[in-house]
């Protein structure tokens, strides 16, 4: 690893390092997070069900039925109609983050796991 190091103004050191070492520790530690919420009983798909993920049309559609929710309860959860959640899941309409978090909370997932793209 080809490290540089930099004193900069007040004392502080910048690191230098080429992208794809730095690719490697980002790397590293998303595995290391991964490893982490597995262990502390994070939701783990099939192979089947990751599939069935990559199908859908949104994570949210997805996440919905995995979670054994109707649109009707999930709607109903969030404050939402059931043709708006529909036209989320479809992804022909996009909600704001407020509604992003009481659908995550809903299904029991973080906000990041149901936001399409």
């Amino acid at each position: 690893m080809n490290i540089q190091r930099i004193a900069v103004a007040g004392g502080e050191t910048l690191v230098v390092l080429p992208e794809t070492d730095y690719q490697d520790l980002v790397d590293a530690r998303d595995h290391a997070l991964a490893l982490a919420a597995v262990a502390a009983g994070a939701d783990t798909l099939t192979e089947a069900e990751a599939r069935e993920y990559l199908a859908a049309a949104t994570p949210l559609a997805f996440w919905r039925r995995h979670r054994g929710q109707t649109q009707e309860e999930l709607a109903a959860s969030a404050g939402i109609s059931q043709p708006y959640l529909a036209q989320l899941e479809k992804g022909r309409r996009v909600g704001d983050v407020v509604l992003y978090a009481k659908l995550a909370a809903s299904l029991r997932l973080r906000i990041e796991d149901i936001v399409p793209g």
